[in-house]
């Protein structure tokens, strides 16, 4: 028998890691394997609910790591698809859960629901009792933390309230793509980023400090997001000018986390201009940086 939990894990936000957690001391209790099970792709995108504007907050290989560093033993996939969408509650625990793999316990958050009939609470600890599944409830602690209220403060560029909710800084993972190379006209070289997976959620547009792994080092620079109105842009970009670097490094892999937000995206009426912003927006960086560094 194995201990298991289920859910999108979508973030791996501090909700989840209380699940998790409590998934992982059960089973070191019982002495039984510890299996998260989740889903790919997200029932939203299968089920066309709001599917054009949905964005992830985590890749599938980021949550099965996030997944495997809070300590289960095993990370299980399930391809979701119309016909899991349809199953109800007794015949998806039946199938996969009791059939498929074995659960004898199944650790579940206060408000996780499960199947087409989304059983939750009271009735999902019954119906599970009556399969021979023992539930574990984990209850609410302190404020409700949701991948929704996540995605909100993102997209409105509130990345310190993001990251306490994740318990992690919000991050992008991409290879380094040509871009029109006007950066290093003004002496502000930028390494612009194509995403790995491109249902991730970007934050919204403006200039953020933040943290790159590069070649297995580590640095920090100065992105923007948007559509650089002052040199009349097309479509957005993620771009990072990485502090303290100047190579060549188109085609590599760069990940970028978000530390917080420095200001708007604006048109300048000029080059000259921009470059004075850029000098003034990597002096408050290096300072927020130092500050970091105390």
């Amino acid at each position: 028998m194995v201990v298991a939990t289920t859910g999108f894990f979508d973030g791996m936000h501090l909700g989840h890691k209380a699940v998790l957690d409590a998934a992982v001391g059960k089973a070191e209790m019982l002495g039984q394997e510890c299996v998260a099970v989740t889903f790919w792709p997200h029932p939203r995108t299968v089920l066309q609910l709001d599917a054009v504007s949905f964005r992830l907050i985590s890749s599938l290989e980021q949550k099965k790591r996030l997944l495997k560093e809070r300590g289960v033993d095993r990370v299980e996939v399930l391809d979701f698809n119309r016909r899991m969408a349809s199953l109800k509650c007794e015949d998806f625990v039946r199938e996969y859960l009791i059939s498929g793999l074995g659960v004898g316990t199944l650790v579940i958050g206060y408000d996780h629901r499960l199947g087409s009939d989304q059983l939750s609470g009271s009735e999902l600890e019954d119906l599970l009792r009556r399969l021979g599944v023992e539930p574990v409830m984990v209850p609410c602690k302190g404020e409700n933390i949701s991948s929704t209220s996540i995605r909100k403060a993102l997209l409105e560029s509130d990345i310190r309230s993001a990251n306490e909710m994740l318990g992690y800084r919000y991050g992008l993972s991409g290879v380094v793509v040509s871009g029109n190379r006007l950066g290093r006209t003004i002496n502000f070289p930028t390494a612009n980023l194509a995403l790995y997976e491109p249902l991730m959620l970007i934050p919204g547009d403006g200039v953020y400090l933040v943290a790159v792994e590069l070649m297995g080092n580590s640095y920090h620079g100065i992105c923007n997001i948007g559509v650089r109105p002052t040199v009349k842009g097309s479509g957005r970009t993620i771009e990072t000018h990485i502090l303290d670097f100047d190579e060549d490094i188109y085609g590599l892999k760069i990940s970028i986390e978000f530390i917080c937000y420095l200001r708007g995206e604006k048109c300048f009426s000029s080059m000259e201009e921009l470059k004075k912003q850029i000098c003034r927006d990597e002096i408050r960086a290096r300072e927020i940086i130092a500050d970091l560094s105390d």
